[in-house]
């Protein structure tokens, strides 16, 4: 294969008349400047993920129906056993934050986004294979997925004291300026520091242990890269645990009934 940075790549360099054209789908929303094939790539495979997982959940989703429940389950690890740890690991998480009843509610939000962004990182251990979510586009989209969520949700379940709540407890007329304050610190916190800090964790974590994994890969033997591809799968784990906590953590705080 030609010298590209991924399959991705080579795959746009085949149709140089997509590539030529790309600008047309408009410009970057920071930068102001045109799509070009390297904006592309990320969302590009991507969308490979999110299909990949659609069509998994499909299969197991007809395994799961099929599956008798006088059946033991399995003791040997399968593509369904996986999924049945996986996802209740990650129920038992939501669970563990939200409580049984927001749980069950809020979770398919939350499982989802854990296959994704768990795919999507693990993707990256594949050779000619970059993980979409070392890139800021991938995971300010997923941030700003799980931001409008709980913020409308936050106003569906609290209406106008979701606003209000963002003041702080009254404090009298001369606390005025305390909640005044009170309220700029806490609408920065929910409105802007919490989703750019799920999009830019996300991406740094991922981009870093990619860039080390490939730097061990290019300078050893085969063998040799082992540990750092474990530390890599730990870190794949550890970075979908520490998105889906946060935003169960988001998700509760805007989701509490105020108390009068």
């Amino acid at each position: 294969m030609p010298d590209h940075t991924s399959f991705i790549s080579y795959f746009f360099q085949l149709f140089p008349a997509f590539a030529q054209n790309a600008h047309l789908l408009g410009r970057m929303l920071l930068s102001g400047e045109p799509v070009g094939v390297h904006q592309l790539e990320p969302v590009t495979t991507s969308l490979v993920v999110v299909a990949l997982v659609v069509c998994t959940g499909l299969t197991i989703g007809t395994m799961f129906r099929h599956v008798p429940s006088a059946v033991e389950p399995e003791t040997r690890l399968s593509v369904r056993t996986f999924f049945e740890v996986f996802i209740t690991y990650f129920y038992g998480l939501v669970k563990d934050v939200m409580g049984d009843e927001k749980a069950r509610k809020y979770f398919p939000v939350i499982g989802t986004s854990a296959l994704v962004i768990f795919f999507s990182n693990a993707l990256g251990l594949i050779p000619g294979f970059l993980p979409p979510t070392s890139n800021l586009n991938v995971t300010l989209g997923c941030a700003l997925f799980v931001y409008i969520f709980f913020n409308y949700y936050g106003f569906k379940e609290n209406g106008f004291g979701y606003i209000k709540h963002l003041f702080g407890p009254w404090l009298g007329p001369l606390g005025i300026p305390i909640n005044v304050l009170i309220f700029l610190v806490e609408f920065l916190s929910v409105f802007v520091i919490r989703p750019a800090t799920l999009a830019i964790r996300l991406m740094i974590n991922m981009a870093v242990d990619h860039l080390v994994v490939g730097t061990f890969l290019g300078l050893f033997a085969l063998l040799v890269p082992l540990p750092s591809m474990v530390l890599g799968v730990i870190v794949i784990a550890v970075q979908t645990l520490v998105f889906c906590l946060l935003s169960s953590v988001y998700i509760k705080l805007a989701t509490e009934h105020e108390e009068h």
